[in-house]
């Protein structure tokens, strides 16, 4: 459900900006079935979990949105892209706060609060890491010269194989700061 809220909120700030892409083709819901993709969703998670792999990770479908339609011409694609890792960050906060001070919760009921605020903390730190196509390269690409910026994003295509070996070759570098935002949060 996290992943599906991330979507959700893309499109939603998109939609507050004036683009309505994402309503016309029924992707403005929090219903999962429309955010969920076969492969990225099932198919690899799965795959990555039945052969051992030291690590796990899926995507749903990207919102649609069109930039052209956005009301802030400058900003407009940074904030749509800011909007899913913040709405991760909301919901760690919301859940870690409840883990923190409200400590009447069985110890197997807070371990399941301690995973919705693990699990949508590492969504907001990688995805606002700036690879292509990553949400963190859509907020760079704003502040770049339009040349650049232009070739930044156009390595979108291979963007995906760039995201692999991060997580690969990299990938840790994200659990300490998912554990430092994990420990100011919740408290543990």
């Amino acid at each position: 459900m996290s992943a599906v809220v991330h979507e959700y909120m893309h499109g939603w700030m998109a939609h507050y900006l004036g683009d309505n892409t994402a309503k016309s083709a029924g992707r403005l819901s929090l219903n999962p079935l429309v955010h969920l993709e076969w492969f990225g969703s099932f198919f690899m998670p799965l795959v990555m979990i039945l052969t051992g792999m030291p690590f796990v990770f899926g995507w749903a479908k990207p919102v649609p949105y069109n930039p052209f339609n956005l009301s802030d011409k400058k900003y407009g694609e940074a904030k749509v892209a800011a909007a899913g890792p913040l709405a991760n960050l909301v919901i760690a906060v919301f859940f870690g706060l409840c883990l923190r001070f409200l400590p009447f919760f069985s110890v197997s009921f807070s371990a399941f609060l301690g995973i919705i605020v693990y699990i949508n903390l590492i969504l907001m730190v990688f995805n606002l890491v700036p690879i292509p196509p990553l949400d963190g390269s859509k907020i760079l690409a704003t502040f770049l010269p339009v040349g650049l910026r232009d070739r930044y994003l156009g390595s979108e295509r291979v963007g995906f194989i760039f995201v692999i070996l991060f997580v690969m070759l990299a990938g840790g570098l994200i659990t300490p700061v998912v554990n430092f935002l994990f420990k100011i949060i919740a408290g543990a």
